[in-house]
């Protein structure tokens, strides 16, 4: 026997403690809540100031500084897509800043290295300036490594990725897997949106290769037309006097190297090639005197040193 009043006040009493406890374990979570929140804020505070740094970097073009960070913050986040892309983007970015030739290779592997890396830890869709830089620099290691750049470059292209010089990439790694008719195309748009006297040269090379010499010849020649580089001119020439050789225009091959030697004075594979002309001609003595013109010059050069039996 308890009263209905005693035991409404330990109803009430029972009711207290629990809304007591209750709220105190609410607060509690809403503390630890609070607490995570924050944390985790500032953690992406962290993330977001680093990505800021690294970003700010490289739009400042400072890539070696950009590159130091990135492989700094690798340490510990070896995984971290954001940190290995901006390691090998600024990896490529020292690479073709370099002279020496070791150097060069040394960045260009970082580079391979971080940004196939970056593919294997991405989430979600691709980003297509890894394929394109990835191209350019597979096409940057040489021989042996051509395919890869023709597959990552087609792979940033297909996936409508622009950039001014992709279709020149293109047309370049094309060519050194002797795919000539498609980099003649990858070249001639390269052409359109820049009328470059390197990729006429370019593209009459391919042509070479197709045996298409009329067609070479008329690139060969619009490239004599609109250079301003000596070099390039040369070159041009020299492929033009020896698709006239090869096709038994033997005045027109001579008019070429004679231009060369007076357009840019002395020239060793010039003189070779005259001799060349004049030894099939019959002439042996002026050939043999163009080949020691071209040795005098050029002290190295093997076709003519043979010529003459040194």
């Amino acid at each position: 026997m308890f009263s209905t009043h005693a035991k409404s006040e330990y109803g009430i009493s029972v009711r207290r403690k629990r809304t007591i406890s209750f709220t105190i374990g609410a607060v509690f979570i809403l503390l630890a809540l609070g607490a995570a929140s924050v944390f985790f804020i500032g953690v992406r505070k962290q993330i977001s100031s680093e990505r800021e740094e690294l970003l700010g970097l490289w739009e400042e073009g400072s890539y070696e500084t950009a590159y130091a960070v990135s492989r700094d913050k690798l340490i510990a986040k070896p995984m971290d897509f954001f940190l290995l892309t901006m390691y090998g983007f600024s990896s490529y970015q020292l690479a073709v800043a370099q002279i020496n030739d070791y150097d060069t290779k040394s960045y260009i592997d970082e580079c391979i290295w971080s940004l196939r890396k970056a593919l294997l830890c991405r989430e979600g869709p691709g980003d297509l300036r890894i394929s394109y830089v990835l191209g350019k620099a597979y096409y940057a290691k040489g021989p042996g490594y051509e395919d890869l750049a023709v597959s990552f470059l087609e792979s940033a292209r297909d996936g409508g990725y622009e950039a001014r010089d992709l279709p020149e990439y293109l047309g370049l790694a094309y060519a050194a897997v002797r795919d000539y008719r498609s980099s003649v195309a990858a070249f001639s748009l390269a052409l359109s949106e820049n009328n470059s006297d390197l990729l006429l040269l370019s593209i009459a090379r391919s042509y070479i290769a197709l045996e298409e010499t009329e067609t070479a010849a008329a690139y060969l020649a619009r490239c004599v037309e609109s250079s301003r580089d000596s070099n390039t001119i040369i070159t041009a020439r020299l492929l033009l006097g020896e698709i006239s050789a090869k096709s038994g225009d033997v005045s027109g091959a001579e008019t070429q190297y004679l231009a060369i030697l007076e357009e840019n004075g002395e020239n060793a594979e010039a003189h070779f090639q005259l001799g060349e002309l004049y030894d099939a001609a019959g002439d042996g003595t002026r050939a043999r005197a163009e080949w020691r013109r071209a040795i005098r010059i050029n002290p190295a050069h093997r076709s003519a040193r043979a010529r003459l039996n040194m």
